[in-house]
């Protein structure tokens, strides 16, 4: 399937900003299922520069702005091919071992709902269930216990309090699920990028995440408990990191400007053949 992307990122300042540095990871991922056909990332009176690969193996630009800004418009564009590989990441070059993904952040630290979480799905597919199989599990027992509900959550809602609150959007559900699967020694991963639609075929809200878990003789292999399935070529894989902080698509500082109002619009679509 070929994908379009248009995302706009969009920053008004007040009063204006001195200068504006960024790190962007917009370039999508490159792998069995992912090509990039054409892409470009643009800032109107801004440098692009210093593009390099992270130990994720994601790409990164770092984009600078000399003042005075008072508003600052990120706008990226491209075409992706993608192919339904059941969620399964093959063929990515990363450097990063899969232990890295087995450290906690202060948005995946495990409380008790999320331990007790883990202990009745361990016992609900026995001793003798795989790993790929307990990691399902664990990504269904997750959807159950968090409702989606968009506007419930924020930012900086941690595992811990969305699994507390019973609803969340999205990055609420990976977030869990993540922390529920490194309970288990299971290494796993915060992915952002974008979603044609979801599992039914219904046009979804762009911008989406979920999360990827390391499976020996496997891999890393994408689950999305809010839809309950795994990537397929509907999806479009940004980067990862520990958490959504980590895996951000856009992250930087300021100077002045001390009020920063934001607004993104995202719009994937099927390409005409």
């Amino acid at each position: 399937m070929r994908l379009t992307i248009e995302h706009r990122t969009r920053y008004r300042y007040a009063p204006a900003a001195r200068y504006v540095t960024q790190s962007l990871k917009l370039t999508p991922s490159q792998f069995d299922g992912q090509k990039i056909v054409d892409w470009s990332i643009s800032a109107e009176n801004c440098a692009i520069t210093s593009e390099f690969t992270d130990g994720y193996g994601d790409t990164i630009s770092t984009l600078t702005c000399n003042g005075p800004v008072d508003q600052l418009e990120i706008v990226v564009r491209g075409m992706i091919e993608t192919s339904d590989t059941a969620g399964v990441l093959t063929n990515h070059k990363e450097k990063a071992p899969p232990l890295v993904f087995l450290r906690s952040t202060e948005m995946t630290k495990p409380s008790t709902a999320i331990r007790k979480l883990v202990k009745t799905v361990s016992k609900s597919v026995g001793a003798k269930a795989s790993l790929l199989e307990t990691a399902h599990a664990l990504a269904a027992a997750v959807r159950d216990q968090i409702d989606y509900a968009p506007g419930t959550t924020h930012a900086h809602t941690t595992a811990a309090d969305a699994l507390a609150a019973g609803q969340g959007v999205c990055q609420d559900h990976a977030h869990v699920l993540i922390t529920a699967a490194r309970l288990l020694d299971i290494p796993a991963r915060y992915v952002s990028g974008y979603l044609f639609a979801d599992a039914e075929g219904v046009p979804h809200e762009a911008a989406h995440a979920w999360a990827e878990l390391y499976i020996d003789n496997i891999g890393w292999i994408g689950f999305d408990p809010a839809n309950r399935c795994c990537p397929t070529d509907f999806y479009i894989r940004l980067g990862s990191g520990l958490d959504a902080r980590d895996a951000s698509p856009i992250r930087g500082i300021h100077s002045g400007g001390a009020d920063e109002d934001l607004d993104v619009t995202v719009v994937v679509a099927q390409a005409q053949q």
